[in-house]
């Protein structure tokens, strides 16, 4: 396991809460300011039909898949609601001093 860095805590800085975003290797939703400004990982690939979570609605914890309506929770990947039968892969997230990375 190692820790990969995917942006920096200054680009979230401006940025209004809720915050979905797609890392670079597309594999990975970050959410900022959801609950007491902490910040959270998921796999950004829905686990029922493989929408992009990092274009789908963040409300709250929860994200809804933009294709079909999947619901997951952010802090931890469980599925909310259907179709998603299963979760999607929740991340360490470590912020050090103005790097955010999560565990892979």
């Amino acid at each position: 396991m190692f820790w990969l860095r995917l942006l920096a805590v200054l680009t979230l800085a401006g940025a209004v809460p809720p915050l979905a975003w797609a890392a670079p290797n597309g594999t990975v939703v970050v959410a900022q300011g959801v609950v007491q400004g902490e910040i959270f990982a998921v796999s950004d690939t829905c686990t029922h039909r493989g929408g992009p979570l990092s274009e789908g609605e963040l409300e709250g914890t929860t994200v809804t898949c933009p294709w079909h309506g999947a619901e997951f929770d952010v802090r931890t990947g469980g599925v909310l609601g259907p179709p998603a039968a299963t979760g999607v892969k929740s991340y360490p997230v470590r912020v050090t001093g103005k790097d955010i990375a999560i565990e892979i």
